[in-house]
């Protein structure tokens, strides 16, 4: 039995490492905001964090309790493959949604002239935008609800590789084995979103992004968006 979880712990650790990696849903949606938003590394990390709790503990919760109630793995990763399918919804619309307000900003803040004339038939031009008129989505609203929009999106998102890990201590009545390979696969993709997200972060803030930074929310929407759609289409 030792062994066998000794084992388990290892694949645990190995699929949680490479299933975080391979998926870019993972770390790009917090790559792209945090610059785009211009989030501090304090704020991107615990966002980054938060998520990577509701995503993991959504899966672990609903592996435990469909094991409990003696729900098959076939029926669990289907389920769990379900919910693969709404979170990868979710980051299209999400993208897509992020890709319209920004467009509607950047229409916005263009610049265009108007002529008058004076009573002394003297003409003058002056330049002007219309960012600071009213609009029903503010970046102050948006700026707040990002961080829970994403948050919402990785607890739908789901960790198919860890039910079956998790049937065999399971099924052998092993707790401790349970919430050990629980633990570490948690840990493991959890630390590696982070690891992923500071390396980027860290690096962006190197890089001159000053002929790009006022696309950075339209460029971070479509990120997201196409990340999205190749989650859904081409299975990342």
């Amino acid at each position: 039995m030792e062994n066998s979880i000794a084992l388990l712990s290892l694949t645990a650790i190995s699929i949680g490492f490479i299933h975080t990696i391979l998926g870019p849903d993972h770390y790009l949606p917090f790559i792209v905001l945090s610059q785009a938003r211009k989030w501090s590394l304090r704020k991107t990390m615990l966002i980054t964090f938060f998520c990577g709790i509701g995503h993991v503990m959504s899966s672990v919760i609903l592996g435990l309790v469909g094991i409990a109630v003696g729900i098959s793995v076939t029926r669990l990763v289907s389920f769990e493959s379900f919910r693969g399918n709404i979170a990868a919804w979710l980051f299209i619309a999400f993208g897509l949604v992020y890709m319209i307000i920004s467009i509607r900003n950047l229409i916005k803040k263009r610049k265009h002239s108007h002529s008058h004339f004076h009573v002394s038939g003297e003409k003058h031009e002056h330049e002007h935008n219309h960012h600071k008129e009213h609009t029903h989505i503010h970046h102050e609203e948006m700026a707040n609800t990002t961080p829970w929009v994403l948050f919402l999106i990785f607890v739908f998102g789901p960790c198919e590789p860890l039910i079956p890990i998790l049937m065999y201590p399971a099924a052998q009545h092993n707790i401790p084995g349970t919430l050990l390979v629980s633990i570490l696969f948690s840990a493991v993709t959890i630390g590696t979103m982070m690891s992923i997200v500071l390396a980027f972060k860290m690096g962006l803030n190197k890089i001159n992004l000053k002929p790009v930074e006022k696309y950075s929310h339209l460029i971070a929407g479509a990120m997201i968006f196409f990340s999205g759609l190749a989650i859904q289409f081409l299975g990342l």
